[in-house]
């Protein structure tokens, strides 16, 4: 089973969505555990906040000095999407490099 961890208005989740045969997990409404956002820290480190985003831009250096695990709890959408999950592996983003490990 494939889950897209994203949100549903976000381009990059749909063209992902729409390539794999997936579930999108949709991090707005329904907020990701401590538990799994330790686990994509674990994978991706400090590439897992988008500082690049509107939301990052948005907040002063305290807020953003703050842990990324509750940082991401209080602010979902500072995720960088998507984060894919295939069978147990997991990928961030949805670049050519991605595409080619789902085998799209």
């Amino acid at each position: 089973m494939t889950i897209i961890y994203g949100i549903k208005t976000c381009d990059t989740c749909r063209k992902a969505l729409k390539s794999l045969e997936a579930t999108l997990h949709d991090v707005r409404a329904e907020p990701l555990s401590v538990v799994q956002l330790q686990r994509f820290q674990a994978e991706f480190g400090e590439a897992l906040v988008n500082k690049k985003s509107t939301t990052w831009r948005g907040l002063d250096d305290v807020e953003r000095a703050r842990d990324p695990i509750e940082l991401l709890t209080d602010h979902p959408t500072l995720m960088k999407r998507p984060v894919i999950d295939l069978d147990g592996k997991l990928y961030l983003g949805w670049g050519k490099d991605v595409q080619a490990a789902c085998g799209v």
